[in-house]
């Protein structure tokens, strides 16, 4: 292992706050364009204050704070008002009439936007401001602008750290970790640093130091081994109220019965998503499930997860549509674009139907949220490998399907003898039964329409009632289990052969 960091560089503070040349000179283009009110919606308060008491030192104007705690307070002792100004009200009526020239950092002053009074001053500050020319900063975790100031309000958004900067991130939280370890040095490797620097990519400072620390902080170590828990623990930031899980265990195509053509087809394009396609080739975007229910189309989403080497993103459409009703489209984009910042990721679109089927009485909703993924789809720069499911064909819209907008569509269909053969070894070695105690081309050729959940479930229910007679399980018994099961081929037979006929000339078999 390759041990020490470089002593890190003067631009990052203690306090993890990151300031480069760039957000400085973009925030004081605002503060000269003469915009009185400016909205910073960001949970990184200490950086956002820092920029402006040093926009303030470069224009020489005077800057305050506001806090509901400490009221009004000059960076400056000198520029400190006489009078003490507390309350929100008090403070916007000082800013209009007696301030000039100043900048005003109100903090967590979000709450009063909802009340028609504070909403009016701030009007008032606007447009009186060739009086006054005094700017207004309204910092807040969220922050949603009412209608009457946004002719009014300018927007800033402070940059994320760049790749560079996140590595001197890393080498800073690693020399704290030395100094409070008796001068240990870290220990790592070029190739466990970089990957732990590319998966902080997308994390305020702040969030990528805590998550450094995470990665160090046991063992003074950053290895590969750590990158799942980084992961995780990123999705953890970014994810809160997302209609995405995390998927912590993702599944290897030896654990799936048959698919061998889906598998050499991803394990072919493994390198090209991760590293980048040859020049006159697009990296993959991804794959359409289709097929008949229990078949494995889950597993195998997770299963190109595993064969990437990445972490797995589900998206249910049913919590979404369910959980956020009124803000779908707008959780929509923010599940696409945490997608974005996990990559390189594999985003699974479970029962894709059931949120882009066209349907004619939810006032279009269903067909804005297929526009946001189809532009999403195509517009997309970051490596998302997109694995979208399918059950219901017929309800899937003509846009979905055409050639170009997936790389492949695959059908999977029920398993044929050999494959069945596969599954029910499987599944019986993931119960610790011994395969070879049984007769599988025997249970194979019982099991003729089976769907590989419906030969698992056999398994599970003559287990079960071998248990309860004190034995364990035999051929018998999974045999007179499975003449007990009456297959979704044979409960759905037309339903299956409707799907196999569409699929005939549209898609590719899995095997």
């Amino acid at each position: 292992m390759a041990s020490g960091f470089d002593q890190p560089s003067a631009l990052f503070a203690h306090t993890g706050v990151v300031l480069t040349e760039s957000p400085v000179r973009d925030f004081e283009t605002i503060i000269r364009s003469h915009t009185p009110l400016v909205a910073v919606e960001t949970n990184e308060e200490p950086q956002i204050v820092q920029l402006v008491r040093q926009i303030g030192k470069r224009l020489q104007i005077k800057t305050y704070r506001w806090t509901v705690t400490e009221g009004l307070r000059a960076f400056d002792p000198c520029d400190q008002p006489h009078e003490s100004i507390v309350k929100s009200l008090e403070l916007l009526k000082y800013i209009r009439t007696k301030a000039y020239n100043c900048l005003f950092v109100l903090l967590d002053f979000h709450p009063y936007l909802d009340d028609p009074v504070h909403v009016r001053h701030l009007k008032d500050i606007a447009l009186e401001y060739s009086q006054h020319y005094s700017t207004v900063i309204l910092v807040g975790c969220t922050l949603a602008v009412p209608v009457e100031l946004q002719p009014y309000t300018a927007r800033f958004r402070l940059p994320l750290p760049s790749l560079d900067e996140l590595r001197q991130i890393v080498h800073e939280v690693a020399a704290e970790w030395g100094a409070a370890h008796g001068n240990r040095s870290v220990e790592t490797t070029n190739k466990a640093l970089e990957l732990l620097v590319r998966n902080l990519a997308g994390l305020t400072a702040t969030d990528a130091r805590r998550l450094a620390f995470k990665a160090i902080n046991d063992d003074g170590v950053i290895s590969e081994s750590d990158m799942p828990g980084v992961m995780a623990a990123k999705f953890e930031l970014l994810g809160a109220d997302s209609p995405l899980t995390f998927e912590y265990e993702t599944a290897r195509f030896a654990e799936i019965g048959g698919m061998r053509r889906l598998r050499t087809w991803l394990e072919v394009r493994r390198n090209f998503f991760l590293e980048g396609a040859p020049p006159g080739l697009e990296p993959p975007r991804g794959i359409l499930l289709l097929g008949v229910q229990g078949c494995g189309k889950s597993l195998a989403a997770k299963a190109a997860a595993g064969v990437f080497g990445v972490p797995l993103l589900r998206l249910d459409f049913g919590v979404l549509y369910n959980k956020y009703y009124g803000e779908t489209e707008r959780n929509m984009r923010k599940a696409l674009e945490t997608a974005e910042v996990m990559a390189p990721c594999v985003l699974w679109l479970d029962e894709i139907e059931k949120g882009v089927a066209l349907q004619d009485d939810d006032d279009g909703l269903s067909r804005r949220v297929l526009g946001t993924f189809l532009t999403w789809l195509a517009e997309r720069r970051k490596p998302v490998f997109v694995v979208a499911t399918a059950n219901d064909i017929v309800r899937l819209p003509p846009e979905l399907v055409r050639k170009g907008r997936f790389d492949e569509i695959f059908f999977v269909d029920l398993p044929d003898h050999e494959t069945r053969r596969d599954i029910w070894a499987i599944h019986l070695r993931k119960r610790s039964l011994d395969p070879g105690q049984f007769d599988l081309d025997a249970l194979a050729g019982a099991t003729d329409g089976f769907s590989g959940s419906e030969i698992e479930q056999a398994i599970v229910s003559a287990m079960y009632s071998a248990h309860a007679k004190g034995r364990t399980v035999t051929q018998t018994d999974l045999l007179e289990e499975v003449a007990q099961t009456r297959p979704l081929s044979v409960v759905m037979a037309e339903k299956i052969a409707e799907v196999r006929a569409w699929a005939k000339d549209r898609t590719v078999s899995c095997d």
